[in-house]
């Protein structure tokens, strides 16, 4: 996995300045299109194009089964996982509708399901069938680690070979927020219990037993976690693993990335903890109502685009922001300056 540490381009500055210079000129008061104008400056000095776009959406969402989900922590059974899959595939699911409005290539891969869905709609780069229970032994192997992240690298390689100008990252996996609560327990330093929240529908009891889990699992491997990849393997999912390999990735090859929601930005901050220049390439798309997002949301010092009390998963909320996106864009570059409409301000 040694290409993980190859070098990630920096954004152009002088792209980012020559957009806001040209933001100050729209017919608008300054500043007054607040968070859609640094969107624009942003996307600017990162594709080095005064007239920066966001047409073409490339969507991935990383399907795996997690072993921890024996524990109890999640309302819904571990079958779920597949039988989503396959709900993706036969185009019913929220993420499913989004992709279609904004008119992205969207993929469902299978990175470890328990059992392979071999219908001819789900890629196939498995590293292994669901993780181990983690509260018992790692998660997963180096081998299945390096597999695992290799798949997200591939995932990117892809949506380059069509061009595309944003990537997406989804996840589906039953207790997945188990394993992403626990990675940014030990990432962030804060506790279990703020890090912790209902995923699927947890009550309070429910909760408090998940965070119990998450305790024992950290301390049966506390020795091991002393890197970010340690702590992905001891503690992580097949699906955190690739979203990791294709942030990474994309930021070394320049492409923009929309975070989605909690596992997402879980994902996002083990590859900041990576390579710290890869959040260059990162926006983040919503608040999540888990509160372990918001959690780790602070920690990244992000600001989310959206706020709607979204839990969903499937990269769903960062669809959610695509429109918002472009519409930033459509402005920055189509929008009259006061020049043009011969508006005369006075200073």
């Amino acid at each position: 996995m040694d290409w993980l540490n190859n070098k990630i381009p920096r954004a152009d500055v002088s792209y980012y300045k020559q957009a806001l210079g040209r933001q100050a000129q729209l017919t608008k008061p300054p500043g007054s299109l607040g968070l859609l104008e640094e969107i624009a400056a942003r996307l600017a000095s990162l594709q080095k194009n005064k007239q920066p776009s966001v047409d073409r959406i490339w969507v991935s969402v990383f399907a795996a089964d997690h072993g921890v989900a024996n524990e109890s922590v999640s309302v819904f059974p571990q079958a779920v996982t597949a039988e989503m899959v396959r709900n993706f595939t036969h185009g019913g699911a929220a993420i499913n509708i989004l992709s279609n409005y904004v008119a992205a290539n969207f993929e469902i891969v299978d990175v470890g399901l328990l059992k392979t869905i071999e219908n001819g709609k789900v890629i196939i780069e498995r590293a292994g069938c669901g993780t181990a229970n983690f509260t018992k032994q790692a998660a997963m192997s180096h081998k299945q680690l390096q597999l695992a992240i290799n798949t997200g690298k591939h995932a990117i390689e892809r949506a380059i070979s069509q061009q595309s100008q944003l990537f997406i990252g989804g996840e589906m996996g039953i207790a997945n927020t188990t394993s992403a609560s626990a990675i940014a327990v030990v990432l962030t330093g804060l506790t279990v219990q703020q890090l912790t929240g209902a995923g699927t529908g947890l009550n309070a009891d429910k909760i408090e037993h998940k965070a119990k889990v998450i305790e024992k699992a950290i301390d049966l491997h506390k020795t091991f976690l002393i890197s970010p990849l340690k702590v992905l393997q001891y503690l992580g999912g097949f699906e955190i693993a690739a979203l990791l390999g294709a942030y990474l990735y994309a930021a070394q090859q320049g492409l923009p990335v929309l975070v989605d929601g909690f596992i997402a930005s879980v994902a996002a901050l083990l590859a900041i903890k990576i390579s710290p220049e890869a959040n260059t390439w990162f926006f983040y798309a919503h608040r999540s109502h888990e509160q372990g997002h918001q959690c780790v949301l602070q920690h990244l010092q992000a600001r989310p685009l959206l706020d709607l009390d979204l839990r969903l998963g499937e990269a769903s909320g960062a669809v959610l922001a695509v429109p918002l996106i472009q519409m930033a864009c459509k402005i920055h570059n189509e929008m009259a300056t006061f020049e043009q409409a011969k508006i005369t301000i006075t200073k």
